[in-house]
């Protein structure tokens, strides 16, 4: 690797008149092209060769390192997490850190040079290491060789420790050599730590973001406030997503301004025309602009609108469920996962067994709700909000005005809530429209009705199961045929080939269990209900309907349900250590009074093996009642465990509502639930004891964090559910299920 060469001019402007503050940059693992920067002293464009990783310091003459983060900080803990990578490495004091976001503009300009700025799939952590470790450890060794050129010793002699610089007697901080490391070039790049080296890395650290959202400092799309800024409240149409047909005789047939222009604050009234694809685009709609949102959506909710509604009209959740269940017997599944020959062993088993499990729609209910801002002007288009995938932002703005990428600016904020909802920039492409037509810079808040129903939701599934049991009470065949609602179909209809859509039945082609033969396959029936990335994705229902079946094979074999998970799993070691610690730390049993249960699950998503056991009382009448999860995982190593057990209860929370109370439902092809009233969620009075334990087998194993504890959930409450009152649940949301016993 090659530093960029620096003029004097450009060090002088990026020092901030040699004042001794340096940002550092560092290209990897190609050499920099010297360019004219001139314009901007951030933009250092980089040659691309192969797998180019950047990544950026900037350390300030008070010492002050600021490390920039190219992922989106939506609670999960990367703004804290990322910067503990680079400070393992530079050996910077952590009292002299903070994080900033990286800019999407520089990085579609610069050929993606922060190299992945969408967050999501657990990988902030995983995917992010290896390049932001050597980041730090390329400062480090260049601060260290700066230092050793101006002590008159080699850099072997020169120690690096709390951002100080030590030889001998001689003692300097990292801010006084930052000018000069920035031109230093290194023969070799250091190599960078193993995880046994780490003194870092792998401890509990106060959050960095957590002052800011104490003392209300810190900026959500909601907060962003711009000089001579009106704002917007929208209503599409009412039925929402379709395909070109349908969505081609789904119209606004007229709104009526003159009924509502009087009202104080209010600018004007647009019709928003369908743009771009189902994936982000523009719905049919209007939009009211005035000089405050709350005026602004009174008078939205006060001006006639009429619409024509389409054939989508005559959907409703019913007809959606018989369509999927009508499926299970269709020919022409698409194969998935063939070993062995399953139809013939289940044939032949000494017992048959076969459930059917149903997983509803279900939405991503942000506490944020959707927001945008945007400012238009002749040279450039400025856009604000929680993006988490700030390039996919900054793409589809400059693809709704016309305009070049290269002058469309994003200023990513916090985010209320992510969980995938946030990567599709629906609400980005719809703002942009707004600040077009009122040709201000407009902000744009959903309302929490339009939240919902207009939101992109987890697909729904309806899948088979069959097994065989044999004479010793072990599996002998699994057959799984699953319909499913395909987000790929929607988001990237190239990949789905010959109908296989592998993602929506992951979980079942990639459970990992013992069982001779197997057999997945299935069919795709997608609505015009729009679907998108939800937290942990297919696995988040699939694991519900795989595990719960387990159970019933356990059941039928005369085996406890625990013990069956760890025969199945003997030659994989991780899933041995997951399985015992939870068997351990949870006093495992299923010899409880009735009423009262203890059920698992076991799952294994971004690279993460999760199992978790579920402690459940039921009354006589069916009240339910999650008393305690005990949860054991093995995601390798850990940057922090605090924040780390934070995503374990997180992911649990999200599970349990998803089990037991969420569901979106259709009626007359709209989505019937708008608020928080008829999609509850869970409560601070039905949140059980949680406790979580690491059993990390280490090595090369880095699995995600974000994701990877939701899924168990609802299967090990479901099991705990059966053992209680000996009742099966083999649909979401439990609250469906009559669970009284006698």
């Amino acid at each position: 690797m090659t530093h960029l060469d620096i003029t004097r001019r450009n060090f002088i402007v990026s020092t901030a008149a040699a004042g001794g503050g340096m940002m550092l940059g560092f290209y990897l693992p190609s050499a920099a092209q010297a360019a004219n920067i001139a314009n901007n002293p951030w933009e250092r464009p980089t040659a691309k060769d192969g797998q180019e990783i950047n990544a950026w310091l900037v350390i300030d003459p008070d010492g002050t390192v600021t490390v920039r983060v190219a992922q989106s900080e939506m609670g999960e803990g990367i703004f804290t997490s990322l910067p503990m990578i680079v400070a393992e490495e530079l050996q910077a004091d952590w009292k002299a850190i903070k994080a900033e976001y990286a800019d999407a503009n520089r990085h579609i300009k610069n050929n993606n040079v922060y190299q992945r700025m969408s967050t999501g799939g657990s990988g902030a952590v995983r995917l992010s290491r290896v390049y932001l470790q050597q980041a730090g450890a390329s400062a480090r060794e260049r601060l260290k060789e700066a230092a050793a050129k101006d002590w008159g010793v080699t850099r072997a002699d020169v120690a690096a420790k709390d951002s100080v610089l030590t030889s001998g007697t001689k003692r300097g901080t990292y801010a006084e050599f930052a000018t000069k490391a920035a031109q230093i070039t290194l023969d070799k790049e250091p190599a960078i730590k193993i995880p046994d080296q780490y003194t870092f890395m792998g401890t509990s650290v106060a959050r960095l973001d957590t002052p800011l959202k104490v003392n209300g400092t810190a900026t959500f799309g909601i907060d962003v406030r711009l000089p001579g800024m009106v704002y917007a409240a929208v209503m599409a149409h009412p039925i929402p997503g379709g395909d070109a047909g349908t969505r081609a005789q789904r119209t606004l047939k007229s709104f009526d301004f003159n009924a509502i222009k009087a009202r104080p604050g209010v600018i004007g009234a647009y019709e928003l025309k369908p743009q771009g694809d189902t994936t982000s685009g523009v719905q049919p709609g209007v939009a009211v602009v005035a000089d405050t949102w709350y005026r602004a959506k009174t008078a939205l909710g006060l001006m006639p609108i009429q619409w024509e509604m389409g054939p989508d009209v005559a959907i409703n959740s019913n007809g959606l469920f018989d369509r999927m269940r009508k499926a299970l017997t269709e020919p022409g599944a698409a194969v998935s996962r063939k070993d062995g020959d399953a139809e013939g062993a289940i044939a032949k088993a000494a017992k048959k067994i076969e459930g059917v499990y149903e997983s509803p729609y279900v939405a991503h209910a942000c506490m944020e709700p959707m927001n945008c801002t945007v400012a238009i002007t002749n040279d450039r288009v400025d856009v604000y909000g929680g993006f988490q995938n700030p390039p996919g932002a900054l793409s589809v703005v400059a693809d709704n005005l016309g305009v070049q990428p290269n002058n469309v600016y994003t200023h990513t904020t916090f985010l209320g809530g992510g969980f995938g909802r946030r990567s599709r920039n629906d609400e980005v492409r719809q703002a942009a429209a707004v600040a077009k037509l009122a040709g201000k810079p407009v902000k744009m808040v959903w309302t929490r009705e339009e939240d919902f129903r207009q939101g992109t939701h987890r697909p729904m599934a309806v899948t088979k199961f069959q097994a065989g049991i044999g004479a010793d009470g072990m599996p002998t065949g699994l057959w799984i045929r699953s319909v499913q609602h395909s987000i790929t179909a929607h988001s990237r209809p190239e990949a789905v080939v010959n109908g296989l859509d592998n993602g929506a039945i992951e979980g079942f082609r990639t459970n990992v269990y013992n069982i001779p033969n197997q057999y997945v396959d299935m069919h795709i029936r997608n609505s015009h209900i729009p679907v998108h990335f939800y937290r942990s994705v297919a696995v988040s229902q699939n694991i519900f309907q795989i595990e719960s079946f387990i159970d019933e094979m356990a059941q039928a074999g005369g085996k406890d349900p625990m013990q069956y998970r760890i025969d199945l799993t003997k030659d994989l070691p991780d899933y041995q250590l997951v399985l015992k610690t939870l068997k351990e730390k949870s006093g495992w049993t299923t010899n409880l009074p009735k009423g009262t249960g203890m059920g698992i699950g076991l799952s294994v998503a971004f690279g993460t093996v999760v199992a978790q056991a579920a402690t459940v009382s039921v009354t006589r009448r069916g009240a339910l009642t999650v008393e305690k999860i005990v949860c054991a995982l093995d995601c390798g190593h850990l940057v922090n465990p605090s924040i780390a057990e934070a995503q374990v209860q997180s992911s649990i929370v999200m599970g349990l509502g998803d089990a037991t109370i969420h569901e979106i439902t259709v009626d007359k092809g709209q989505v019937v639930q708008g608020n928080f009233d008829t999609f509850p969620i869970i409560r601070m009075n039905q949140m059980p004891i949680i406790e979580t334990h690491f059993a990390l087998t280490g090595g090369d194993k880095w699995g995600g964090m974000g994701e990877p504890a939701l899924p168990p959930t609802a299967a090990a409450v479901a099991n705990a559910i059966f053992y209680a009152t000996g009742k099966r649940v083999r649909s979401m949301p439990f609250s469906h299920t009559d669970l009284s016993w006698s």
